[in-house]
């Protein structure tokens, strides 16, 4: 792969194919305007009312999916600052410029903020509920007398059983955003291809190659043709983007940091506690941590706090401790990237930018303590069991619907055409836009995506709010 190609500017409507537009007093390279797109749209907007861990949470320190994104943002170009320089200076492409640099900051602070546009009410437990909802009912839906999974092809089958946030990421600003047409938000191709962490169908996952990319999908068959359009004038063929692999560490570095740090002010997770899990880690690796040394640094950080007479010394230490595990864990991923760069631009490398290092461990340890002491207690899995419920039942009114939708050999009934007229005219409109010519079973396929697009598109308190007006309706509908 080339830089030349992967920092492709092109957009699907019109704008430059590379560098900037010298003609126009607009001094902005491409990828600039692409940040001003996403900060603008109402898609990033609601992401300050969709869950990161703690869903519908009053506090105002806790993470949302925006205050994630914006950190993911932030990390994601200090990353490519380091790496760009990096190139540079060790010469490790000749065709590499300062400007490649810049470009490439700009599309990592940009994919940072869109990487989880596409993910449901409830955070990565409302992509559970979608996908059983689907393993579930899917099998037992008919359409015409016939069973769906014998109407639809494989593929749309999978990706109904494979929903995927990423996947929708892509289709949303691709499909969804509708501005002035079709295309979304018309984002260039270099972005685009960042953002797609699993170049892959769903009928391509494999989760015993033991290669990154083929472990979820990337794409909607809905949306193969711009993917592969997109897949061509960057030069990826089949490969991850390299700042993929960037992207995807500023997302590791961002959660599994944050994790700790609203779990610890929360409550469900102790200075003692994280101490000793520390201290065992390091233990077990002592010979790897001589650069770094989490539970030494926690310990001298409380006790500088108490020489300093801090009201809450437990407090200070784990505040400042995360951020010193994240200027390491940068330098980490710095290391993980050029070390492998070879690899990584013929695209044969596999594994994440941590992977064999001490880092690894400590991240494994980080997001390990966070599934034990926040994911699985008792308060998170209550309110899980109440997302489930409401995205399962809106998932039960809306699909039984739009089944019915655009289907000249069907009649919506009265509670129908007010449930579907509930869907916002832009995905309605983007529905007929991609089914103008489709065979009925595309149109199927894409009227169910319908549902998953305006589900998706919510956030958790218009969720609970249209559950629980819905939920009023259905109930007098029937007194």
């Amino acid at each position: 792969m080339r830089w030349e190609e992967l920092l492709s500017a092109k957009r699907c409507r019109g704008g430059q194919t590379r560098g900037r537009n010298v003609k126009s007093s607009d001094l902005r390279s491409e990828f600039e305007k692409d940040y001003h797109r996403i900060i603008g749209s109402a898609s990033f907007r609601r992401l300050q009312d969709k869950t990161q861990v703690f869903p519908l949470d009053k506090s105002d320190f806790i993470r949302t999916r925006l205050t994630h994104s914006l950190e993911v943002s932030s990390f994601a170009k200090s990353l490519g600052q380091n790496i760009g320089e990096n190139i540079l200076v060790y010469k490790k492409d000749s065709e590499f410029t300062p400007q490649m640099k810049e470009d490439i900051c700009n599309i990592l602070q940009c994919a940072g903020l869109i990487h989880d546009i596409g993910n449901p009410p409830f955070g990565h437990f409302g992509e559970d509920v979608i996908r059983e909802w689907f393993e579930r009912k899917l099998p037992l839906m008919t359409y015409h007398g016939k069973l769906m999974e014998q109407v639809m092809s494989r593929q749309m089958v999978e990706d109904l059983y494979h929903f995927e946030g990423n996947a929708q990421a892509f289709r949303l600003v691709t499909k969804l955003h509708f501005l002035v047409d079709e295309r979304g938000m018309n984002l260039t191709y270099a972005l685009l291809s960042t953002i797609v962490k699993y170049p892959v169908p769903s009928t391509g996952i494999d989760l015993d190659s033991g290669d990154i990319k083929t472990r979820k999908m990337g794409y909607y068959l809905a949306d193969e043709k711009m993917f592969r359009e997109i897949e061509k004038e960057t030069g990826t063929k089949g490969c991850r983007h390299p700042l993929t692999f960037i992207l995807e560490a500023a997302d590791d570095i961002a959660y599994k940091t944050a994790d700790i740090e609203d779990a610890f002010v929360k409550g469900y997770l102790s200075y003692h506690t994280l101490l000793e899990e520390l201290k065992e880690l390091q233990m077990m690796y002592h010979q790897e941590t001589n650069t770094f040394r989490p539970a030494d640094k926690l310990e001298e950080l409380y006790f500088r706090g108490k020489e300093m007479h801090v009201a809450n010394p437990e407090e200070y230490a784990v505040k400042n401790w995360i951020i010193r595990v994240q200027g390491f864990v940068i330098n980490c991923a710095t290391y993980g990237f050029t070390s492998n760069y070879d690899a990584i631009m013929k695209g044969e490398y596999k594994y994440d930018l941590f992977h064999g290092t001490y880092c690894e461990r400590l991240m494994q340890l980080l997001g390990d303590l966070a599934y034990r002491e926040v994911f699985t207690s008792e308060p998170i899995y209550r309110m899980e069991v109440t997302e489930s419920v409401m995205l399962s039942d809106l998932l039960d009114k809306f699909m039984t619907a739009i089944i019915k939708y655009d289907d000249p050999l069907q009649k919506l009934n009265s509670m129908d055409l007010r449930i579907v007229s509930f869907i916002s005219d832009n995905y309605k409109r983007a529905y007929h836009c991609q089914a103008e010519g489709k065979t009925e079973a595309e149109k199927l396929y894409l009227r169910i995506l319908l549902v998953t697009d305006y589900i998706c598109g919510m956030t958790d308190s218009y969720a609970m709010r249209l559950y629980q007006e819905m939920r009023g309706m259905f109930l007098s509908g029937t007194e």
